[in-house]
């Protein structure tokens, strides 16, 4: 398993696989990933399973923070540890761009998203009242990009 960046020529990948991966109103379209991955600052991690894709994330960098736009695992992939490696990317993508912290959202229902982000050393830092299309709240997330010492 391993994380390579994905550019604007992977969209009709990512576009897939964000498909598979969220609910109708949710979901990407080709057409949206290449306006972000075209925006400045706009990244994105393809995590590879014995050279298949299974999931990417993307974040968003300004001046010195970052934002995880979308993280999403193939389901027949997930349970697998490929989020976290996905997580770890992102962070370690911060840490070589100069960026003091790192967010995101995620909704107050998706348990199992809200136990990696925790231990992966995200805190609440919010709440996005009626956020998702779906009328759920979104709890945003942040945590440190540097190194932590042991």
């Amino acid at each position: 398993m391993h994380v390579q960046e994905a550019s604007v020529v992977y969209a009709p990948l990512l576009a897939n696989i964000h498909t598979q991966c969220f609910g109708a109103g949710a979901q990407w379209d080709e057409a949206a990933i290449t306006a972000l991955l075209s925006s400045p600052g706009v990244q994105a991690g393809l995590v590879m399973v014995k050279d298949q894709p299974a999931g990417f994330i993307m974040l968003r960098s300004v001046v010195d923070e970052a934002e995880v736009l979308t993280i999403c695992i193939l389901p027949e992939y997930r349970k697998r540890g490929l989020a976290q490696r996905l997580l770890a990317w992102c962070i370690q993508v911060g840490q070589q761009n100069g960026m003091q912290n790192l967010f995101l959202e995620v909704s107050v229902n998706n348990q199992s998203a809200r136990a990696l982000y925790e231990k992966q050393g995200f805190e609440k830092l919010g709440l996005r009242k009626k956020y998702y299309e779906d009328g759920s709240d979104a709890l945003v997330l942040g945590r440190s990009c540097q190194a932590v010492s042991p």
